[in-house]
């Protein structure tokens, strides 16, 4: 209280107690709040009890100091409000912003919803296929749980590089927590040394969440003029796209349309094969070291998990499968001690017809192609893996329904469709 009793002493007899008075010389311009904090005292209290005056002094004294501290925490308060909700507007719109702008597939490229559909999907499956357009084409999971009762799930995207396939499974594995008794790769882009083209490395990392899987998946994969900033923040790869915004940018802003029944994508039109182009001649048929490298890493994380792995080549008849690489598929399956089933030697056993069961020449089953490959490779499975057959588990079946009676409805609405118009036009799932 040493301040205010050198107050007093310097003209504590005053009518105004000055409470910011603090060292004789400084005066209540100090407090910022002078006139709510002043306090008269008659001359008559001062005098008889100093000490009056003095504790007086002493707690107005610390209630200016209070105010005054107060007020520059309530101005720092307002500004970090300020800051945090600048902060958050800007992140809203951006998101909005990339939301509205990137594609939503849901007129063009359908493929593109295929690697994301995975992540709403039961993680329940027992089989994982991974691969390219030979597995979401010609594998129907329906066709695969109505014989066999095996859960299964397609995480396929137009030409899924073998490092785009590895890295999926990790993410399956590691960030969807997902753990299958096994999973079957098709092989048909072992023949790839490289990356090929932007836009299908887009159909596929677009898909994944961000993880530190999906990190590494778009380093291993990246072209010389693409940059790890726009696989993050896609807006900055579709930008531009405001010129193009419709009314679907709109319709799918919050969730993308389905495009298929756990990664099968349905087509029940026809084009049979006329011909069949003639295989381009390479210098090599050797396998280049990343796709090799990454195909065992494959072999390596499955088995650290427990799962077995089954290695296929799908039966179609182009792009052409060449008995070069068909020959290191097989001596690799046989280091590793793996399955590996080419089924184009398994044509005719498997029923196919490509005069029926193409909707483009050879290049992919149509529906009832698939439910005919599905029903050949679930003997197979049955027959060499240990899979359960789950339709007896109720939840799981209830489930199951439900999907199958997507699928039928679907394939109904394109027969109708092409009875009608002699083309498919829906390929959304109802």
């Amino acid at each position: 209280m040493q301040f205010a009793e050198s107050f007093l002493r310097a003209g504590g007899n005053d009518k105004v107690c000055k409470i910011c008075f603090f060292d004789g010389q400084r005066s209540r311009r100090h407090c910022s709040a002078e006139k709510n904090i002043s306090h008269t005292l008659s001359p008559e209290f001062c005098k008889q009890d100093s000490a009056n005056c003095t504790l007086a002094a002493e707690l107005r004294y610390f209630r200016c100091i209070l105010y005054v501290t107060y007020g520059k925490i309530t101005d720092m308060k307002q500004i970090v409000i300020k800051v945090i909700t600048a902060i958050v507007a800007f992140v809203l719109v951006f998101a909005a912003l990339q939301r509205l702008l990137i594609p939503k597939y849901a007129s063009f490229a359908h493929e593109g919803n295929l690697i994301r559909e995975y992540y709403s999907s039961t993680r329940d499956h027992d089989v994982i296929i991974l691969g390219d357009c030979e597995v979401y084409a010609n594998i129907s999971p329906i066709a695969l749980w109505e014989n066999y009762g095996i859960s299964s799930f397609i995480r396929g995207s137009p030409q899924q590089l073998v490092w785009h396939s590895y890295y999926l499974l990790e993410d399956t594995l590691r960030h969807a927590r997902e753990l299958p008794q096994l999973v079957i790769f098709n092989v048909m882009t072992m023949q790839y040394a490289e990356p090929q083209y932007e836009p299908f490395n887009r159909l596929t990392l677009d898909g994944m969440r961000l993880s530190p899987t999906k990190i590494r998946a778009v380093r291993s994969s990246m072209m010389e003029d693409e940059d790890m900033l726009s696989y993050i923040f896609p807006f900055f790869r579709f930008k531009d796209n405001w010129r193009y915004v419709g009314a679907e940018d709109f319709r799918f802003f919050f969730r993308n349309p389905q495009v298929s029944i756990n990664g099968f994508m349905i087509r029940s039109d026809v084009m049979p094969v006329t011909f069949i182009p003639d295989p381009l001649r390479r210098a090599t048929y050797e396998f280049g070291e990343k796709p090799l490298y990454y195909l065992q890493r494959m072999v390596d994380l499955t088995r650290q998990h427990g799962i077995d792995l089954m290695l296929i080549k799908a039966p179609v008849l182009f792009p052409h499968w060449a008995d070069g690489w068909n020959e290191q598929i097989v001596e690799f399956a046989h280091e590793n001690n793996l399955i590996y089933i080419n089924f184009l030697e398994y044509i005719d056993e498997i029923g196919l017809d490509f005069s029926l069961h193409t909707f483009n020449a050879g290049l992919h089953l149509n529906v009832f192609g698939a439910e005919l490959m599905a029903s050949h490779l679930g003997q197979i499975i049955t027959e060499n893996f240990d899979i359960p057959d789950r339709r007896s588990f109720p939840e799981t079946a209830a489930h199951w329904a439900k999907l199958t009676e997507q699928y039928r409805r679907l394939i109904e609405i394109q027969q109708q469709e092409l009875a009608e118009t002699g083309r498919v036009q829906s390929i959304l799932i109802p």
